[in-house]
């Protein structure tokens, strides 16, 4: 998350990763919502930059990223653990 400072992506880390596991239906911790929020937002900011060449600025912007962001990654954990 960059241009956040570490405490306020700490926080909306934990608020995007909360937001994602009510969206998908998850059941995960604190520690684990604040890991999703944080990595999904790294994650798709790489693929807007790529992509578009840019990215959502601000804290609501890093918000929307994270949430997307970790929903796709609790998608992909899903389809990873199901059984074929």
């Amino acid at each position: 998350m960059a241009g956040l400072g570490w405490l306020l992506a700490i926080i909306v880390g934990a608020l995007a990763g909360w937001i994602a596991e009510k969206l998908m239906h998850a059941r995960m911790g604190l520690l684990l919502n604040i890991v999703l929020g944080i990595l999904g937002a790294i994650v798709l900011n790489a693929v807007l930059m790529v992509v578009f060449g840019g990215t959502l600025g601000g804290v609501i912007g890093q918000l929307i990223v994270g949430i997307i962001g970790a929903c796709i990654l609790i998608a992909i954990a899903r389809a990873v653990r199901k059984p074929a």
